[in-house]
């Protein structure tokens, strides 16, 4: 079975960090990209960060030099490092798979930036 569990949300202040992983299971981990996304209410889901099975990365530009995304495929989890977090970031950010069309979902973790 399939699963992807987000972690690591929750309110911060405007400035604070975060730290969100994503734990896999059920699938081969380091065969699979890994992204990445957030829905902030009333806008479409958009794509955060992404890690490539070489380590490769590509951030949105409202999040470069800030947000950094790695992952460790012996524990088989992605993480997100968020910095300088600003409330236009609150969302609930999803963790992702891709492996060709196949795609797997995370039930997502939400993240609130308010002072």
């Amino acid at each position: 079975q399939v699963q992807l569990v987000e972690s690591g949300g929750g309110l911060v202040q405007p400035g604070g960090s975060l730290r969100l992983s994503c734990a896999a299971s059920g699938f081969t981990f380091s065969r699979y990209a890994m992204s990445w996304y957030r829905q902030a209410p009333g806008k479409q889901r958009e794509l955060v960060a992404s890690i490539t099975t070489g380590g490769r990365t590509n951030y949105t530009d409202s999040v470069k030099g800030r947000f950094t995304i790695s992952r460790d495929n012996a524990k088989n989890t992605v993480y997100l490092q968020m910095n300088s977090l600003r409330p236009e970031d609150t969302a609930d950010y999803y963790c992702n798979a891709q492996l060709y069309i196949i795609r797997y979902w995370g039930q997502g973790t939400q993240v609130t930036v308010s002072s």
